[in-house]
């Protein structure tokens, strides 16, 4: 036994192989039930896929890169359920691709912004950002009240949604483009920020 391994130590060839099987055998232990365990993963109740203009309002984020600066987690810390509500759950981010968890806090956690503000305050703030906070340091986006809402790749965004198994129907699909008609991305991004975390657990 002791010249089996005393040969494996001086063969790095072999070694190297050895430790590579070890380190994928020990890797696919971890991943392939974390695999199965994320498609048992239910919606929490109410919880659907973005209509519309708020799934235009989620693209226009990713695409501006709000991701930068805010991440939608509240994790179990104390002082972040006291802040912010309820802990995140799985079952909230069932129709993110991809979810915005994040770590990254140059701004506030915005997994809970829903209903927190007005319209109209988040319209200022993503127009102005220091007319309604006078220390911040986010950027200004006044182009998204300019820029009217691409109704067609909406529509193109829910038929790849409704492939890859998000629940849309056939109907919602239709009438996507009549959803966001008249619509400019400001809009959209506000009723994306609306609908953040307004189907959490309440308590903390």
């Amino acid at each position: 036994m002791a010249f089996g391994h005393e040969k494996i130590e001086k063969n790095i060839g072999l070694m190297a192989v050895l430790v590579a099987v070890a380190v994928s055998l020990g890797g696919l232990a971890e991943i392939v039930p974390l695999m199965y365990q994320a498609e048992a993963i239910k919606p929490l109740p109410g919880v659907k896929p973005y209509p519309a203009l708020e799934l235009a309002g989620r693209d226009i984020y990713v695409r501006e890169g709000c991701y930068n600066c805010h991440s939608q987690m509240v994790r179990t810390l104390r002082f972040e359920t006291e802040r912010y509500g309820h802990y995140s759950l799985a079952g909230e981010s069932v129709y993110d691709r991809p979810f915005q968890w994040g770590s990254k806090r140059t701004g506030p956690d915005l997994a809970r912004v829903g209903g927190r503000y007005s319209d109209d305050w988040h319209r200022v703030h993503l127009v102005d950002p220091r007319a309604v906070v006078p220390e911040s340091n986010m950027p200004a986006f006044p182009w998204l009240q300019e820029t009217a809402v691409d109704a067609a790749q909406v529509t193109v965004s829910m038929k790849a949604l409704q492939r890859l198994g998000d629940p849309y129907s056939d109907e919602e699909i239709a009438s996507a483009a009549g959803d966001v008609a008249g619509k400019t991305e400001l809009d959209a991004v506000v009723a994306y920020l609306q609908a953040l975390g307004k189907h959490a657990p309440r308590g903390g």
